[in-house]
């Protein structure tokens, strides 16, 4: 079966919500990142819930990379993260979910090649389904963007 470059798109965004959940998972559980890749590519990705809710299947190589890279260059990631946030909070302090989606776009920002842009547009997408109402996509844009600067500063 051949996937339309929308099914792809659609697949590649599952990947990264499904890396921040992952990275989420690991720092409340305290599992491995072996244990939550195992757990998320045999039990959530394409995982049927009820009737009217089906988890997407997900691009498991992009979602196996960003866990990868986001684990194995956290100091680096967490370092950039901090420069971008105000003095007065740190990533330490931050709320664990923002945590975990600055370290899944951190890694994409350090390790891939995909467009700066398209990093930020895809975990602004992501910010907004976890915050709604708040101000966090704004947030989340502005220390991605500063980050996109630091890691690829030719892309701008």
């Amino acid at each position: 079966m051949t996937l339309s470059g929308n099914q792809k798109r659609k697949m590649k965004s599952a990947s990264r919500l499904y890396a921040v959940q992952a990275l989420f998972q690991m720092e409340s559980s305290s599992q491995t990142v072996e244990q939550v890749r195992v757990e998320f590519l045999d039990h959530r990705f394409g995982a049927e819930i009820d009737d009217a809710s089906d988890m997407i299947e997900g691009d498991h190589g992009l979602f196996v990379k960003t866990l990868g890279d986001a684990v194995n260059y956290q100091a680096q990631i967490d370092q950039m993260t901090d420069r971008a946030l105000a003095t007065a909070w740190p990533i330490d302090r931050i709320d664990p979910t923002l945590r975990a989606l600055f370290r899944a776009a951190g890694a994409e920002l350090v390790q891939s090649t995909t467009p700066p842009k398209v990093v930020i547009s895809e975990y602004v997408a992501i910010a907004t389904a976890f915050f709604p109402e708040g101000k966090e996509p704004k947030f989340v844009n502005a220390v991605l963007d500063h980050m996109a600067r630091e890691a690829r500063p030719e892309a701008f």
